[in-house]
């Protein structure tokens, strides 16, 4: 999908805790390139828009790639993406044109989902890595179709989706793999602001694909059951195939997953908003257990924190090894009540790296290696389009989904 309403991550935040491609592991590699005197691998870029540009930054400051060709049918554009790279690519203004290029190894498409299919589809069967702007594509069974494209082909079929290189990701999949929620209970999130408007998707499609990608990844599970409910005020007569009754404006989803937890399985839910019309701008995921709370907040100062507490039950005694935070009296009757305890605010530490550009080296690890990625091949993409489409389902017949 066009990356205009797309987060900016690209501006400076952490490098991922944990992932298969750690951070000292890409220096090696890069090291081990260098010295074996390996040429840069050889990279072209359809789409120059505003995304796209970001693209070309990243892989233009990577020293194991070189941007050989960009493709856009907009001349202007071509140019200011040509500006970013120390040596002027090709410039090419047919993507076709540029599946041609010779000794092209990869290509990253940043151009409007509905183009994606076709895109992606050509480049994989002239041999060629793809990674692919979010979503892969806007069909469960085309983006099934690309996933088993790239395995008979043995090339690497990559997701751009950023938020899943976010330090405070990585950081908190660490904690909940750990048990430092404890069993996990439920979780919801809030993505709303006031604009920007889009024509082409609803609001669904636009904002919700970053938390479920997050949830889905802190889980480890994609959810059985979903469902949604929306409004339409902007425009009612923008209908689309997966929007037929317009583009909605605001929609609330809910998901079911079911977890494997203490030798048996549980049902969690999340509740989800998303808007286009609230002066209130949040970016903000919980997700509860019965000993704390994890708390990705990306517009905070601190944006990941980890909130403990439990309650102890009616006549159940306070450990008194557990350091206590004071609260509140509780009063005559407290061997008849539920009460908190534990209560701790923790502050996880993210230090300061672009997930953006950790995204791109992750990319070129995986050309590198000829390996899936393990955060955001292409299953993963195809998962969340088919969440996504289950969700736009509910919209429209007005009732849960069973994925």
């Amino acid at each position: 999908m066009s990356l205009s309403s797309t987060e900016n991550l690209s501006r400076p935040i952490a490098p991922p805790l944990s992932r298969p491609s750690a951070p000292d592991e890409s220096t090696s590699v890069l090291v081990a390139r260098a010295s074996q005197g390996s040429p840069p691998i050889k990279l072209g870029l359809i789409g120059a828009g505003r995304w796209g540009s970001h693209l070309i930054r990243n892989f233009g400051a990577a020293a194991r790639a070189e941007v050989v060709a960009i493709a856009d049918p907009h001349g202007p554009s071509l140019e200011r993406a040509s500006s970013l790279l120390a040596e002027s690519p090709r410039l090419l203004s047919d993507w076709r044109q540029l599946l041609a290029v010779p000794g092209l190894e990869a290509v990253v498409v940043a151009t409007p989902a509905a183009s994606h299919f076709e895109v992606i589809e050509a480049a994989l069967r002239r041999g060629l890595h793809v990674l692919a702007e979010k979503p892969l594509t806007l069909s469960p069974g085309e983006s099934q179709r690309l996933c088993e494209l790239a395995r008979r082909g043995d090339r690497q079929l990559m997701v751009d989706h950023t938020y899943l290189f976010h330090p405070a990701i990585a950081a908190g999949k660490q904690l909940i793999q750990a048990g430092a929620l404890g069993q996990l209970r439920y979780g919801y999130s809030s993505r709303t602001h006031l604009g920007p408007i889009r024509q082409d998707v609803d609001v669904l499609w636009d904002l919700a694909i970053h938390d479920i990608a997050i949830f889905n990844h802190w889980l480890g599970q994609i959810p059985r059951q979903v469902q949604a409910q929306g409004q339409v005020w902007l425009q009612p007569q923008q209908r689309t195939p997966l929007s037929p009754q317009g583009l909605m404006d605001t929609v609330w989803a809910q998901l079911h997953y079911v977890l494997p937890q203490a030798g048996d399985s549980s049902a969690l839910g999340v509740q989800m908003q998303f808007s286009w019309l609230n002066p209130d701008k949040q970016r903000r995921l919980v997700l509860v257990g019965d000993r704390a709370a994890l708390i990705f907040d990306e517009l905070a100062g601190d944006p990941l924190v980890l909130m403990a507490g439990h309650l102890l039950a009616p006549g159940q005694r306070i450990d008194p090894s557990i350091s206590q935070t004071p609260g509140p009296n509780p009063g005559p009757n407290a061997s008849q009540q539920w009460h908190p305890t534990g209560l701790e605010r923790r502050v996880i530490p993210v230090p300061p790296q672009e997930p953006l550009q950790r995204m791109c080296e992750h990319f070129l690890d995986c050309i590198e290696r000829n390996q899936a990625s393990g955060i955001s091949e292409g299953s993963v993409g195809r998962d969340l389009v088919a969440i996504l489409a289950g969700l736009s389902d509910s919209l429209s017949r007005r009732e849960p989904v069973l994925l």
